[in-house]
């Protein structure tokens, strides 16, 4: 019987790679990897990070772009800057609060 891990991160954090240039904020979480086994291969094997660990989906960025990200938990640390991000997607599902945090929008449906 597999563990389930409860996540270091949450939704709505800001976070940046530990390795890679990039930072973002968690839009989704998945408790163990559930991305393809060919997204999984094409990391190289030095830095591919175990399977068993959370997931987090970003809306991610860098210098040059804006685009959605996979990443392991072992490759993220807390984005402390207090810098806002510009991903088009973050004002679509979150509302930024005045400490800088990002807090899901809801949605009232009928």
């Amino acid at each position: 019987m597999r563990k389930t891990r409860v996540g270091k991160y949450t939704i709505g954090q800001v976070v940046r790679h530990r390795i890679y240039p990039f930072r973002g904020v968690i839009f989704d979480v998945d408790p163990v990897f559930a991305n393809t086994e060919e997204w999984y291969e094409a990391i190289p094997e030095e830095v591919r990070p175990s399977k068993d660990q959370p997931f987090y989906h970003l809306f991610a960025e860098n210098a040059e772009t804006e685009y959605i990200a996979y990443v392991s938990e072992q490759n993220l640390l807390p984005d402390d800057s207090g810098e806002p991000l510009r991903h088009p997607q973050v004002s679509e599902v979150f509302e930024r609060g005045e400490d800088g945090s990002y807090r899901r929008r809801f949605e009232v449906l009928n």
